[in-house]
């Protein structure tokens, strides 16, 4: 399969989830399909689809925020019409009704990157100062790109929600 087909197939998919999900791909499609290529070529350096317009480090626990969809994407479309990339627009501008403009980077700097663990906080070890955190019977995780919430031993092999895999849940409780 040569690589415009690839980018095709998955944008097509892409696109699906996204509609899903209540979210739209940016309508200007040699843009977009730009990005679908990106994301392979991600995906075949790095093994993962790493966001193509940031710098990804190529560990996968390095980069688990910036993997497509990226743990900024939400907040990036309500504050800015768009995605950092700009693969996932608003309605607003998916309609022409608001224009793109430049999002801030929100990543935070290589050493605040990763989620810290609430069970790893001082004041959360031995009990803590939390009282609800002692009589759960199981950890709480939460989906990293979509706000999913269970509770069990380990999280899903793959988030019910948005279907990223259990590498994009942190502990939440």
């Amino acid at each position: 399969m040569n690589e415009r087909s690839r980018a095709e197939e998955l944008c097509e998919r892409l696109g699906r989830q996204a509609l899903e999900g209540g979210y739209s791909l940016n309508p200007d499609m040699g843009f977009t399909m730009e990005l679908m290529e990106g994301l392979l070529t991600n995906n075949d350096r790095y093994g993962y689809m790493s966001c193509p317009c940031r710098l990804a480090d190529g560990e996968r626990d390095e980069d688990l925020d910036i993997i497509c969809p990226c743990d900024y994407r939400d907040a990036d479309l309500v504050e800015y019409g768009a995605c950092y990339c700009g693969l996932y627009v608003s309605d607003e501008v998916r309609e022409g009704r608001m224009k793109l403009k430049a999002v801030p980077e929100r990543r935070p700097a290589d050493t605040a990157r990763k989620p810290v663990d609430p069970a790893e906080k001082p004041e959360n070890r031995s009990g803590g100062s939390d009282p609800g955190n002692r009589d759960l019977p199981y950890p709480v995780y939460r989906c990293r790109v979509c706000g999913y919430l269970c509770a069990r031993k380990e999280p899903p092999g793959k988030c019910p929600v948005c279907g990223v895999s259990s590498d994009r849940f942190e502990r939440f409780m």
